[in-house]
């Protein structure tokens, strides 16, 4: 994966610990990528309108909490829903949950614009997958 193709990385997380974390953990990794982060799932959905409206870079990949105040991870999947036909990219979105709920689960699987589910912590090597998946997808 060439810095030129590198994803951008959107990390949704209400904990600024898990936010620190995964960002020091994605960097460890050694790939090329570039990392925002929102606090909730409005911060990013209004980041997505503004950035469809404006032509600006989107993320290629989204790791997605499912617990947040004001926006959690699924109403953000409702909004995101209505809003992708509008983006100009497919987003890969990996819901992220501290959750062993198998209903979590299953339903996370049962939407369609969701790639993966994940637990947390998430550690290097399944970040490290997330981004060498990603770079064979783009070479196709």
């Amino acid at each position: 994966m060439s810095p030129e193709s590198s994803p951008l990385i959107a990390v949704i997380d209400d904990d600024s610990v898990y936010q620190f974390t995964a960002s020091r953990t994605l960097k460890a990794t050694h790939l090329p990528h570039q990392i925002l982060q929102f606090q909730n799932g409005q911060e990013a959905l209004s980041f997505l309108r503004g950035s469809a409206e404006t032509n600006q870079p989107l993320p290629d990949i989204i790791f997605l909490d499912i617990n947040m105040p004001i926006t959690d991870g699924w109403a953000f999947l409702d909004e995101f829903h209505k809003l992708k036909a509008r983006l100009a990219k497919d987003i890969k979105i990996y819901m992220v949950s501290s959750s062993i709920d198998p209903r979590d689960q299953n339903r996370a699987k049962s939407i369609p614009e969701v790639t993966d589910y994940i637990e947390k912590p998430i550690s290097m090597n399944q970040f490290s997958e997330v981004l060498l998946n990603w770079g064979k997808e783009t070479k196709k």
